[in-house]
């Protein structure tokens, strides 16, 4: 089955967390990286810009407006994103949760084209 980990992060707890516990955190995830890359689980991996450099864009009765920033609010914004081929929700939670120390995880299943999944 294939998932859709979305890992949501708040950028201030990163910019103010000490050098050595950010380089503990990151080598867990680079760990999970190498390991699910190496099991053929992994299908990709993406991180995202930070969100000041992100634009929102809504089309309201017919008209464009462009935004600074993430549409959210809260403090916590979309950091990354990793596509897994995994045998159950149950393993996309196991290889999940490890990065879930700093970070908030969510896990959506893939939809292919027919969208039947839904």
């Amino acid at each position: 089955m294939k998932y859709v980990v979305l890992i949501y992060s708040n950028p201030a707890t990163w910019e103010t967390m000490p050098a050595a516990e950010r380089d503990r955190v990151l080598g867990i995830h680079n760990r999970l990286i190498d390991e699910l890359t190496k099991s053929g689980e992994m299908l990709r991996v993406d991180g995202l810009g930070h969100p000041s450099n992100t634009k929102t864009v809504r089309v309201r009765e017919g008209s464009q407006v462009v935004t600074d920033g993430p549409f959210s609010e809260a403090k916590e914004q979309l950091a990354g994103v990793w596509a897994l081929d995994v045998d159950s929700i149950e393993r996309a939670i196991e290889v999940s949760a490890p990065i879930a120390e700093y970070d908030t995880v969510e896990i959506r299943p893939l939809m292919d084209l027919s969208g039947l999944e839904m």
